[in-house]
C-alpha cells in the first residue's frame, strides 16, 4: 500500500477512535479537566497522533494500546464515581484562597499561585476589591469560584431574608454517596443526633441520601437517590 494512502486511512482511523473514546469517557473530559482528565486526554491525543502519521508502529499495536488507555480511565472514573476517597486521589480538593477578604498566602503558596494570577480572574468575576469577596476558592479543574459578601451581591428576595442571619462561612457537607463525613461534622462541632435529627424530618435514612449539605443560611439540603420523578429529562 502507498504511504500517502495508508497515512489517509490511519489518520481516519484515528479520528474515528478518538471520537469513540471522548464518547465512552463522556461530557467531563471535553470540559475543564481536573488533572487526571488532563493526563487521560493528551495521552489518547498523543497516541491518535501516532496511529495517524507514525508507519513504524504497526496500527494495531497502537489501537490495542488506545483501547487499554480508555479502558483504564473509564475504569477510574467508574471508581471515582463510586468512591469519595478515590475522587479525592485522582481529582483533589478544592482550595480557600480568600477567607473573609482576607488572602490566604499559605494555600497560593501550596499551589504556586501568585497574586497576580488571582486579581486576573477576579477581574474575569467582576470582582475589582478583594474587600467584596467573602470566599474564593480553585476548583479541582483550575478555575475560581468567587462568593461575594452579602452587601456586595445583586439584591433578591432571598438575600432580604438573609440580612437577619447574614453568611459567615461556607456550605458543609454532611453526607455524599449515602456516607457520613465525619470529619466536616467534627470540625464544625455537628452531632450524629442534629443529623439524625434533620433526616428524620425528611423521612429519610442516611443510605437513601446521594448527597447532603449544611448551607450557610442553616438551611440544610437533602437530595435522595429516589428523586421520584417518572419522567427525568435527559438532554443528550
Amino acid at each position: 500500500m502507498a504511504e500517502h494512502i495508508e497515512v489517509i486511512l490511519r489518520s481516519i482511523g484515528a479520528f474515528v477512535l478518538l471520537l469513540i473514546g471522548a464518547r465512552i469517557l463522556g461530557k467531563q473530559t471535553l470540559s475543564q479537566m481536573t488533572i487526571f482528565d488532563f493526563i487521560a486526554a493528551i495521552s489518547l491525543g498523543s497516541i491518535a497522533a501516532n496511529l495517524a502519521f507514525n508507519l513504524s508502529i504497526k496500527s494495531h499495536h497502537i489501537g490495542l494500546s488506545f483501547i487499554i488507555f480508555v479502558a483504564v480511565a473509564y475504569f477510574i472514573a467508574f471508581v471515582s464515581l463510586k468512591n469519595r476517597k478515590a475522587r479525592k486521589f485522582f481529582a483533589g480538593d478544592p482550595t480557600i484562597i480568600i477567607q473573609n477578604g482576607k488572602i490566604l498566602e499559605h494555600n497560593m503558596k501550596k499551589m504556586r499561585y501568585t497574586l497576580d494570577y488571582l486579581n486576573q480572574q477576579l477581574r474575569e468575576k467582576d470582582v475589582f476589591t478583594i474587600e467584596e469577596v467573602l470566599f474564593a476558592l480553585i476548583e479541582t479543574n483550575g478555575s475560581l469560584t468567587v462568593l461575594k459578601k452579602p452587601q456586595f451581591r445583586s439584591v433578591t428576595k432571598q438575600d432580604i431574608a438573609a440580612l437577619l442571619t447574614p453568611e459567615q462561612r461556607l456550605p458543609i457537607e454532611l453526607i455524599m454517596d449515602g456516607e457520613i463525613i465525619e470529619k466536616n461534622l467534627t470540625e464544625n462541632e455537628l452531632s450524629h443526633s442534629w443529623l439524625n435529627a434533620e433526616l428524620a424530618k425528611r423521612q429519610v435514612s442516611i443510605k437513601e441520601v446521594v448527597y447532603a449539605v449544611l448551607a450557610a443560611n442553616g438551611n440544610v439540603y437533602v437530595d435522595t437517590y429516589n428523586d421520584h420523578i417518572t419522567s427525568p429529562i435527559d438532554q443528550e
